[in-house]
């Protein structure tokens, strides 16, 4: 199993180096042939529309299919992309979920915040390090929400594809990832069954 980091901007390493830690081989994805040789892909956190820009047209196109077909992990701005609507702008989204992600919703930079928090995921609070975060508005139907912050969705699942408003590369907690290569290692038994 092989999982992708798009690494254009953000902090990719970070979650190469815990996506390891867990047992995955990882890949750095920069080029559109990159996509023919993993299995799941996390689109780590940044700067979307800085993204939009890096990304050129053959990757971007790549990257559409991949989010539509095969298990993707937005945080962040990885979230942003993901999403089918996006607000403060408005920019393109790659629609892999049927939500609404308000760029950049609580605050600056300064006012970036470490919250615990119940999940679905079971065990002790979920450490949850928002830096600039989005915030997701609207989750559309059949969207698992897997925590919250206050009443708006932070984690939340459809299918093949998760999405973080917050940066679980940051914390000490790997659930999150372990979360998502489950994901990727259910997609992966479903193809050889």
């Amino acid at each position: 199993m092989t999982i992708g980091v798009l690494a254009l901007q953000g902090d990719f390493d970070a979650h190469r180096r815990r996506l390891e830690e867990l047992g995955a081989t990882v890949m750095l994805v920069r080029k559109a042939e990159d996509f023919d040789h993993i299995d799941g892909l996390v689109i780590p956190g940044g700067e979307s529309t800085t993204f939009l820009k890096l990304l050129g047209k053959d990757v971007f196109q790549r990257l559409r299919d991949f989010v539509h077909s095969k298990p993707t992990f937005g945080t962040c701005a990885g979230a942003i992309m993901l999403a089918k609507n996006v607000t403060n702008p408005d920019q393109p989204g790659l629609n892999a979920l049927d939500m609404t992600v308000e760029r950049n919703a609580y605050g600056r930079q300064m006012d970036s915040t470490i919250l615990h928090a119940p999940s679905a995921l079971g065990g002790e609070p979920l450490e949850m390090v928002f830096i600039r975060a989005p915030r997701i508005q609207r989750v559309g139907e059949g969207i698992e929400v897997v925590a919250r912050r206050g009443n708006d969705p932070v984690l939340v699942r459809k299918g093949k594809v998760m999405a973080a408003t917050f940066h679980p590369e940051l914390s000490d907690d790997p659930r999150v990832h372990a979360e998502f290569l489950k994901l990727v290692q259910n997609g992966a038994a479903a193809k050889h069954s």
